[in-house]
């Protein structure tokens, strides 16, 4: 996925400097825990070099994700029930009412599409409810919905908004494919507020991904949370957000977020604590190395010309350059 905040272009720079400071290559089962896991790019590697990965993130649709990312085995999948996913006539469910144009006038998927989506996530909820998969097959196959929908998605990326006219991927039929099974540690995914779930673990590497800017992933994410979740929202405005609060993080805040953080450090009872950010990040570098030096041994390491994420949004289009410079601040215990 084009994810805001991906590191997946960043996994040499992250995976090579990590081993560096901490002097670990291999997993052997040592806990490392990536606690804004995203689409689980960071969580998946460090799941395939040997190590019990804990991931945490408040969107569902994340917690889907690394649930099958870090959870399943290649004994998971079922062949035969991909073959019927992909089989099943389109239904005139939540998401052909809500974001398709027939019903609603939203344009984030065709029709067609929608209505298989539908019946894909329909039928899902239905086998796991009659016992006849087991809930590893279940978010199998729900990932890979997530996965799949959002290539056919009518959207500059994100969706806060989609396009007004059909752009030539989103005409293409949707069409269930399987994310990898990762070979490795079974790990534990959460689905739970960072700042309450830190008490509650432990380990050797800690690595943090948090948003860096006022952009809720909630918002940007919102129809991929609603089809992860299928929970019938209401939805508000002429694109179609949840209602309510649910999924904002208070690290979008700029009054907030230098308390949250530095909580969040205090609270950490890992030996290597790792920050991903950027040069245009709520915190500043100096902010950042105040708060971490705290609580041990402060070290930065950066990324120059790192390409920026693309989304046609309002936000990007009064940015100037395209490339940002990556920090990985770390912190010694």
């Amino acid at each position: 996925m084009n994810y805001i905040g991906s590191k997946y272009s960043l996994l040499d720079f992250l995976t090579t400097t990590i081993a560096d400071v901490t002097g670990i290559t291999q997993g052997n089962d040592l806990v490392f825990a990536d606690l804004f896991a995203g689409t689980g790019v960071v969580g998946q590697t460090y799941r395939s070099l040997g190590f019990h990965v804990i991931a945490d993130d408040i969107q569902y649709y994340s917690y889907v994700l690394n649930r099958h990312l870090l959870g399943n085995t290649a004994a998971d999948a079922d062949p035969a029930l991909l073959e019927h996913l992909n089989a099943l006539p389109p239904a005139h469910g939540f998401v052909y009412e809500n974001y398709c144009p027939a019903a609603s006038g939203r344009m984030y998927f065709t029709d067609e599409n929608g209505g298989r989506c539908d019946a894909i996530r329909l039928e899902l909820n239905r086998l796991l409810a009659a016992g006849e998969i087991t809930e590893n097959t279940y978010y199998f196959y729900l990932a890979a919905l997530i996965n799949s929908i959002d290539k056919v998605a009518n959207t500059a990326s994100v969706y806060g908004a989609y396009l007004k006219h059909f752009k030539r991927s989103a005409l293409q039929p949707l069409r269930l494919e399987p994310l990898p099974v990762v070979d490795g540690p079974v790990g534990e995914v959460y689905n739970r507020d960072i700042s309450e779930l830190i008490t509650d673990i432990h380990g050797e590497i800690l690595y943090l991904d948090p948003p860096y800017n006022s952009r809720q992933y909630n918002s940007n994410y919102h129809v991929l949370e609603t089809i992860a979740r299928y929970d019938d929202p209401q939805l508000t405005g002429v694109t179609g957000l949840r209602a309510g609060n649910d999924g904002r993080s208070l690290f979008c805040s700029r009054r907030q977020v230098e308390r949250v953080f530095d909580a969040l450090i205090r609270d950490a009872d890992f030996h290597f604590i790792f920050l991903s950010y950027n040069n245009e990040g709520l915190m500043t570098p100096e902010t950042i190395r105040n708060i971490m030096s705290r609580y041990g041994e402060y070290r930065l390491f950066t990324r120059d010309d790192y390409k920026r994420f693309q989304a046609d949004t309002a936000d990007n289009r009064n940015i100037a350059a395209d490339t940002t410079v990556e920090y990985l601040h770390c912190l010694v215990r």
